[in-house]
């Protein structure tokens, strides 16, 4: 019988996922896996990589990364890029990574125009380190850090990175998709496809914001935290292009 739906060989033929049921860390590394067979850039790739859950990617990818120190995967990025310009370099991040730790380097290479990819995972807490509160956490949404829930007067609002990204001039493309669905799973994909062509043409910054679940510390069930992306999460980010020039 003819296989026609295989494991990418991005990925590490003897090991299997180790993120917990529900997480889609392992749908967007599937994913940016194809994309890189797909583009035939494998052995152009490099991936650094953030702290936290998207760090453990590295026990799993076949191809060339580099974990950074907490926050500063743009930073890291950038230096590559600047002496590999003909390597396709792309960040894999989350929100408490790219938006609180490094929001300074995030911020800055997307103002400089960096020709780098980001992918942006947003799953409004920080996974890995205990359940702390994010930028991205919701309003009345309970962390570790806010057992109470989040209260703008304390915590001040859910921070949108690509609106914010938005005001600068440089960056060239802004999406923000997620994987709670087949149909978005195909968008998330495409998207990244075209983070990878951007760089490819010299255009410049590209992010990819991918509005996940982390059903762990959301204190809920895989299929639960799907609703709760589609009936919170996505009313708050909510998806489609934000620039693309």
């Amino acid at each position: 019988m003819e296989q026609i739906y295989a494991r990418t060989k991005t990925i590490q033929e003897d090991k299997v996922s180790g993120f917990c049921p529900g997480c889609m860390h392992g749908t967007v590394m599937k994913l940016i896996g194809e994309v890189l067979e797909e583009m035939d850039l494998v052995d152009k790739a490099v991936c650094t990589l953030g702290i936290g859950c998207c760090g453990l990617q590295m026990d799993y990818i076949a191809y060339d990364n580099i974990t950074s120190p907490h926050g500063r995967a743009c930073a890291v990025a950038t230096g590559i890029k600047r002496s590999n310009p003909d390597s396709l370099v792309f960040t894999y991040q989350g929100d408490g990574d790219f938006a609180s730790i490094g929001l300074a380097e995030s911020v800055s290479a997307a103002n400089r125009g960096e020709n780098i990819s980001v992918i942006f995972i947003n799953n409004g807490i920080y996974g890995m380190t205990g359940g702390q509160m994010a930028p991205t956490t919701l309003v009345g949404m309970k962390a570790s850090t806010a057992p109470n829930g989040r209260d703008p007067k304390e915590h001040g609002y859910p921070m949108h990175m690509c609106e914010v990204l938005n005001e600068l001039t440089a960056p060239v493309y802004l999406e923000r998709t997620s994987c709670n669905t087949p149909g978005n799973v195909v968008k998330t994909k495409k998207a990244i496809r075209k983070a990878f062509q951007n760089q490819l043409d010299g255009k410049g910054f590209s992010m990819v914001e991918v509005v996940t679940s982390c059903p762990t510390n959301w204190g809920m069930d895989a299929l639960k935290a799907l609703d709760y992306i589609e009936e919170n999460m996505l009313p708050e980010f909510p998806l489609g292009v934000i620039r693309d020039r």
